[in-house]
């Protein structure tokens, strides 16, 4: 009985099962006593880096053609969501250009409309990324970038790329809790 169990598991509910030992207890209880997977659903951790997709790119509906190109780069996305940023919470996110000229523009430009907020994940995430979005200035941005297909203008860049992983780490976790995380 304990391995037409076994066979069932193997067979049936879970592919991705190896090996499990089944062993008798009493005659209606089995316990599992071993169990190998061979194909985890969730890769070992690389490394992650942050994006929002801003709001000129989210009204002007290239949510789907930006996210395609994420994938395509070879990004698994770890946390995505679409948010409204009020004046505050965009204020905080970039606290760290409080005292820039263009402070008070981009604050007033992040909370103008939708914001769409991600997490990735890949080997080398934050230098790929990087590349895959290329430079703010879209007139520079390289053939094949996220800005050169989809920004207007320095300002309206449609995307936002973190710049290190400690940086990475802080955005992500701006917007997403733990649990958001997978």
């Amino acid at each position: 009985m304990p391995y037409l169990i076994s066979a069932f598991l193997h067979q049936q509910l879970i592919p991705s099962f190896h090996s499990v030992l089944l062993r008798p207890q009493t005659p209606a209880v089995c316990v599992v006593t071993e169990f190998i997977s061979t194909n985890h659903t969730k890769p070992m951790a690389t490394n992650r880096t942050f994006t929002m997709i801003k709001p000129d790119a989210t009204q002007d509906n290239h949510i789907g053609g930006i996210l395609s190109m994420i994938e395509e780069g070879g990004f698994r996305i770890v946390a995505l969501k679409k948010v409204q940023l009020t004046p505050e919470r965009a204020g905080q996110f970039y606290e760290v250009h409080k005292e820039r000229p263009f402070y008070q523009d981009l604050v007033k430009y992040m909370s103008s409309g939708p914001i769409v907020a991600a997490i990735l994940e890949k080997d080398n995430a934050v230098a790929d990324f990087r590349t895959l979005i290329g430079a703010t200035n879209p007139a520079q941005a390289a053939e094949g970038t996220i800005r050169k297909k989809y920004a207007k203008s320095i300002e309206a860049n449609a995307v936002h790329g973190s710049d290190s992983d400690e940086n990475a780490k802080i955005e992500g976790d701006f917007y997403f809790t733990a649990d958001e995380q997978f």
